[in-house]
């Protein structure tokens, strides 16, 4: 087994190069993996200067290889970390700039995830918020104040012509991760709702629009001793299988994984849970109350005698799905706030054993990376991909 593990905030992979974007310092690095898999290395760098200066663009997230050989890639603000200059660079086969792949005014309001369709000529993003806003940690009022998303933005694909906008309301607050099912033919996907801790799914109507229904609901939790009095799960990442037979997703507030089976995309059903982490650990000074007003933890077991730090946060599944890979730092301003002692003792990686046949899911109690020991300090892991592609960038045509 090889898997990439990027410290950053997105990549993607393909079978001879990965791309990271960085927040902090806007870059762009172009990775070689094909030479030397085992000691990857540098083989360009694309300069923020260089793509503000052509496109606008600051605040780099996801990266998707396309079939002409271009590389498009996210971004989710200008360099003032204004929401109003999100939009998508397109990066030719060598990794130089070519401009924004959106044509003149079909801007989206907000940036964050995308994923497209080809054989239904679409393309959908989602919307985190204003990174004037996410950078200095979470605010509640900024949500009230329109500073993060709420909406879907659907283009035509390729053409980048922003076609509709689907608001989610309420019950779709903060919508990250965006995915299609793998099956070209399939007009379905989801999107996990941060804030609002709903999976939501949308569909290609009758007349050619797209529309949208919660398709899954994390109920918050009445909490004692927490900044709130109740709790949302959080939403933060979630895939789909490569047979499209199941979903998993994490709740990096509440600590625990899920996995439902989608084989009626309209209906899932949940098939297994486990608990990583969370806010609610035996331990923590923070309890959960349950209706009949009794309070409970979770119980998280340590693993080869570490106790789990913080909460499942990025999550990435074995090719023949039955190895569910998770770390746990979002973002360093939000760990800091929510998870102070992961910035101070570094991330660690988790794989979680699956049942394919009946659904189910098992921490491995044999397998922990600690990154909490690196030469260089602890650091903060994130996002993880398989070489050659896996279940959250390959898209078949």
């Amino acid at each position: 087994m090889q898997l990439l593990l990027w410290r950053s905030n997105s990549s993607s992979a393909i079978s001879d190069f990965a791309f990271t974007a960085y927040f902090r310092s806007g870059r762009i690095y172009v990775v070689d993996t094909k030479a030397n898999p085992r000691s990857p290395s540098l083989h360009k760098v694309v300069e923020p200067e260089d793509i503000i200066s052509k496109t606008g663009l600051a605040y780099a997230h996801t990266s998707h290889c396309l079939a002409s050989g271009d590389v498009l890639i996210s971004f989710l603000g200008d360099k003032d970390g204004n929401a109003e200059g999100s939009g998508f660079l397109l990066l030719d086969h060598e990794f130089n700039l070519k401009g924004r792949w959106e044509k003149p005014g079909h801007s989206p309001s907000f940036g964050y995830d995308f994923w497209y369709q080809p054989q239904h000529k679409t393309m959908i993003s989602s919307s985190w918020g204003a990174p004037a806003a996410f950078t200095k940690g979470f605010n509640l009022q900024h949500v009230s104040d329109g500073l993060y998303g709420r909406h879907l933005h659907v283009y035509s694909w390729p053409g980048g012509e922003l076609r509709q906008t689907l608001d989610l309301g309420e019950s779709g607050l903060l919508p990250l991760e965006v995915r299609f099912l793998h099956d070209p033919s399939k007009d379905t996907g989801f999107v996990g709702c941060a804030l609002s801790s709903n999976m939501v799914r949308f569909f290609k109507t009758e007349d050619e629009s797209w529309s949208h229904e919660v398709a899954i609901s994390v109920k918050p939790l009445k909490v004692q001793n927490w900044i709130l009095p109740e709790m949302p799960g959080l939403i933060t990442d979630f895939l789909i299988s490569l047979d499209d037979r199941f979903l998993y997703f994490v709740n990096w507030l509440h600590g625990d994984i899920r996995q439902y089976n989608i084989e009626d995309p309209k209906n899932p059903v949940r098939t297994g849970q486990v608990w990583v982490g969370g806010l609610l650990q035996k331990g923590s000074p923070i309890v959960a109350i349950t209706e009949d007003g009794n309070t409970w933890h979770s119980d998280v077991p340590d693993i080869l005698g570490n106790k789990l730090r913080a909460g499942p946060q990025m999550i990435q599944l074995s090719l023949d799905g039955k190895r569910l890979y998770v770390t746990n730092s979002l973002f360093s301003a939000w760990d800091k706030q929510f998870y102070p002692e992961l910035v101070e003792k570094g991330s660690h990686m988790l794989q979680i054993d699956v049942d394919t046949e009946n659904g189910g899911l098992k921490i491995n109690p044999n397998f922990f990376v600690d990154f909490g020991a690196e030469p260089g300090g602890s650091c903060l892991a994130h996002e993880m991909r398989y070489p050659g592609g896996d279940c959250t960038s390959d898209i078949w045509i």
